[in-house]
Parts: C-alpha cells; structure tokens; sequence
C-alpha cells in the first residue's frame, strides 16, 4: 500500500465514521483477501471466481467516493441501494459512509406492494440500482419521486442518468473521510416484515460500531473467512477484517439454495465462520448427509432468524463439524446481536426442556447489554419504570437496552411510540417476544406476541405448544392460530406433514388421534382439539423460516366456518 493510504489511514485512527475500520485493516493487511465472487463455473462445472484484497477493496471504494461525491451525493442524503450482493454492493456502500451518506437497503423479495411501500417512505434523493430495479422505478414513478439522481449499476438504457461504472475515479486519491459522529446516520434496513409490512429501522455509525464489538465478543477474529447466508452481514465483515466468501445463491429465495454450491464454496475457500437460518443448514445438513461430507474447516456456525430445532444442532455436532460448534444467538434487526447460545449447552442442558414445552433457551444476555421481561401489552410504554420488569420465570415480553439498539423506525412514529420505551437518554427496544428468564440467567423464548393465543382458560403461547406435536415422526412442523374473538379464542394447530403430504381421510384420523394423544400428555396442550393440514406454510421472505401464522390463522378461520 502506499504512503498517501498508509497517512490517510492514521489520519482517521480515531474517526467514528464506519468506513475507518475499512481504512485500518487496508492499512494492516492490504493483501489479504477482502471479498471473493462468484463468476460461474467453467465446463466441468466447477465453480469461477473474482477476489479482491483489502488494499484492493479500499482503492475500489476510494473510486466510487470520488464518483458518487462528484456526480452530487453529499453527507446525510439517503441512497436507494438495489445492488445484488457482490463487490459492488460492499464498495457502494461503504463509499457511501465515507461520503457520510445513507445506504438504504430493502429486501427485493418482500413484495412488490410493500416494496414500494418502503421506497415512498424512505424518501431517497439518489438512486443506484441494476437495470431490473430502474424499471420498476419507471413503472411506479410516484414512489421514486423524491430522488433527483439515478445511477444504474450495470448498463443505462432508456431511463438516462449515470453509469456507476462509468463514475468511478482511476486512479483515485484516499477520499476525505466525511466527519460523522456516533449519532449520525450511516444506513437504513428494513425488518423482515415477518408480522406486517417492513418498517426502516436507522442505524447509526456508532451503532455499527458496537455490533461489531459485539460479534467479536462471540468469538470472531480477524483474518478469519466468512460465508454469509444473509448479504447485508457482509457489510460488517470489512470492518472486522474477515475475508467475505459470498455464496452462489439467490438472496431472494434461501429455501432454493443449492446446497452443492454451498458446501463446495467452504470446501474451496476454507470457510472459518457462517451464519444462516435454520432453512439453510437443514438445506446443507441434508446434503452432507447424503454424500457422506463433513466441513472441517468452519469453526462455527450461526443458525438464527427463528427457533433452532435441537435436533438440526445435534445433526452438525456429530455427523458434520470435526471441532466446530453451532451457536443460536437472538437479536432483531432493530437491536443486533442480542444474546448467545452455544450448541454444546443447548445439547446438554436445555434440548430436553425444549421439548417438553418450556420455550427455546436463546442463552445469556451479551456483555454491554441490559434484557428484561415486562408485562404483555399492546399498549405503547412511554417511559421506563423499573417496576415493570418481572421476576424470573414469569413470561412476557422481551426488552432489551444497549448501545446496538436503534432508537427509531423511519417516517413511523406510531410504531416508533409501540415498540421504544425511553428511559433518559436510552431507549428500551421492545422485541415483540415473550419469554422468561430462569434461575440461572438464560433466557427462553416462546413465540411472538402478536402469535399468542388468548382463549377462555388462559393464555398459550405457539413455541412451547408446538414443541410437543413436532415430536410426531410424520411432521415437519406446526402452527398454533387462534380462531374466533380475542381472549375467548379456540386454538388450533396447523400441521404441515413431511414431504408436503395431505393426508386421505383414514390417515388424516390415525395422525389426529395420535396428536391428540401427544397433546394429552402435557398440561398445556391439553386444550388443542382441533387440527388442520397445510401442505406448505407461508413463511418470511429473508430467511424464509418464520411462519406467517397471522395468514394461517386466516386460513384457519376459513376452514373452521
């Protein structure tokens, strides 16, 4: 690296801008590998790919600083950010925090109505985004109002404004470090939209900061290789200094993931470090299992997005990993990470709780982070009292206080005043999940709050209920929905069986009557009479593992007229 960078990287040592960790590690290590491609597969069908290092990286976004800045984007602008996930999408964006800009990143698989829905709110001025999401823009112009410059990542055609190519400086001095503090803005994501449409929650660059703080409390080291299942944790990887492998996949749909290319891509790359959602390792699992593989080189995986089945974890300790180990942290993408769990606890201590119903153990709470449990209300909290924290053991909502919590969802005050809880000068994030805590400091989750069911002789929660019928050996998975008026609900379990099968009347008997069965046995299931077949539940668009269970309730009514 040369002596300007070298200057420019001391120069900022002390910066609050997330773009410095970038700078510093270019600076450290400038040949070691920065991010690594896929570019298709040559005709034996093995896998192509591009690598840029870190000195290389840097140079990169140094280019497109210089580009965005010249062509008019400035500190504090929102930039709509529709880039498949690559080089281009890690160099824009982090181009975009040395301008002292703000990345806006949307989901492209949420849907089409709640996409718009999320450009109309964020009021971007910029837009950079391949030639796909430009049509979409000429097709609803009124969402794309606000934005006065279009950048298209790939080839302009009728739509006019700039090539992001085209805009790139090169050679390209060190870019001028915009001088942002801690409160201010460096990115806005949106939810997964998992219980309705996706708010934009805003991170700051101090934010930024303590998530990676906190990731590198749970173990990651630098120089280590990652392979995300989710691209927007390969934003954080190049302030931590990891190389980012980024898998050969459709980002869009990860229950389609070719599980050949995933495991190959570790195999070649020596991947160290992955998360994903259980929809994905069960993916990958079933793939190694059936061609006899193990993945030596991972040290750990994270499994996260939903409850992890104990059974998947066990899968990968003994039959996969040879001396890593799966950990199960829980967090939001409003407060991010949260807490942690290492597959070893889960196997020996909690697995058996799990399955008897008590919830799923989602570990101790971070260091730097403060959980409590308060009581069930739909009710927005205004100010923090310490007397809403329940004692151990009682459930209801999670709430969480820590440097990663965001303070705010963009242009939604009503769901800001619901889901915050101010307390000085912190805010208090309320997940939107209810759990306890037990007498050893871990907390359990039991489901989220708008999935609870209020019926006449109390209330049920879906993860310990559905903890109990998942035992069947037919069933893939289940849904407690409540049927009928609030707090006088009848609760009903969905059951989606292996294989996506409906049953013909005479199995659909035997499986009901050995449900019941099931449910018998336990307290409090024994209130579940009634029992639907789905051949395919609806679940979330990002990790496509949550169950949308407001639609199956829904269908559930339906099918119970």
């Amino acid at each position: 690296m040369n002596s300007t960078n070298s200057m420019n990287s001391t120069n900022f040592m002390n910066s609050s801008n997330i773009a410095t960790a970038l700078i510093m590690t270019a600076a450290r290590a400038p040949y070691r590998p920065a991010l690594i491609c896929p570019a298709g597969r040559d005709r034996s069908g093995r896998a192509r790919f591009t690598q840029y290092n870190f000195a290389q990286l840097n140079e990169l976004v140094d280019g497109y600083a210089h580009g965005l800045s010249d062509y008019g984007l400035g500190p504090g602008e929102r930039v709509l950010t529709l880039i498949r996930p690559g080089v281009d999408l890690v160099a824009v964006a982090f181009a975009l925090f040395k301008i002292g800009a703000v990345p806006v990143f949307i989901d492209p698989g949420m849907g089409r109505q709640a996409f718009i829905q999320c450009v109309t709110e964020t009021e971007p001025t910029s837009f950079i985004g391949i030639p796909a999401a430009h049509l979409l823009r000429r097709v609803y112009p009124a969402a794309f109002r606000t934005i006065e410059r279009y950048i298209t990542a790939g080839k302009p055609w009728f739509w006019g404004g700039a090539c992001l190519a085209e805009l790139r400086v090169q050679p390209a001095a060190p870019f001028p470090l915009a001088p942002t503090t801690p409160d201010s803005e460096a990115a806005v994501a949106f939810t997964s939209g998992s219980t309705g449409i996706p708010k934009g929650v805003v991170y700051t660059h101090g934010i930024f900061h303590a998530i990676i703080d906190l990731l590198r409390q749970m173990g990651v080291e630098e120089g280590e290789i990652d392979q995300p299942g989710l691209p927007i944790f390969a934003l954080f990887n190049p302030a931590l200094g990891l190389t980012t492998v980024i898998p050969e996949m459709d980002a869009r749909h990860p229950a389609k993931l070719n599980p050949a290319y995933w495991v190959e891509s570790i195999r070649t790359h020596g991947v160290t470090t992955s998360f994903g959602s259980p929809t994905i390792w069960k993916i990958v699992g079933q793939y190694c299992l059936a061609n006899n593989l193990k993945l030596p080189s991972l040290r750990r995986i994270f499994m996260a997005g939903a409850p992890v089945p104990p059974r998947l974890i066990e899968q990968y300790h003994r039959h996969i990993l040879t001396g890593g180990q799966v950990q199960t942290p829980f967090g939001a993408t409003e407060a991010l990470p949260v807490s942690n769990i290492s597959g070893d606890e889960i196997l020996s201590e909690t697995a058996p709780l799990t399955e008897q119903g008590r919830g799923a153990c989602l570990g101790r709470p971070l260091t730097g982070l403060t959980i409590k449990v308060i009581p069930i209300s739909d009710d927005p909290v205004a100010t923090w009292d310490d007397s809403l924290a329940l004692p151990t053991g009682q459930v209801g909502e999670i709430v969480v206080k820590g440097p990663v919590v965001t303070r705010l969802y963009l242009h939604r005050p009503e769901q800001t005043a619901k889901a915050k809880i101010q307390d000085g000068g912190e805010v208090w994030h309320r997940t939107g999940d209810l759990g306890y805590f037990d007498d050893q400091g871990r907390l359990w989750m039991c489901g989220r709050k708008s999935h609870r069911v209020e019926t006449a002789a109390g209330l049920m929660l879906p993860v310990p209920c559905e903890a109990i019928f998942n035992a069947h050996p037919e069933v893939a998975r289940t849904a407690l929905v409540g049927v009928g008026p609030l707090s006088r609900q009848r609760p009903v379990l969905v059951v989606e069986l292996k294989g996506g099968i409906i049953p013909t009347p005479p199995t659909r008997q035997r499986l009901i009557n050995e449900l019941l069965a099931l449910g018998q046995a336990h307290d409090h299931t024994r209130a579940i009479q009634d029992f639907l077949f789905h051949h395919a539940f609806p679940v979330d668009v990002r990790h496509n593992v949550k169950i949308q269970r407001e639609k199956l309730a829904v269908w559930a009514e339906r099918q119970c007229r």
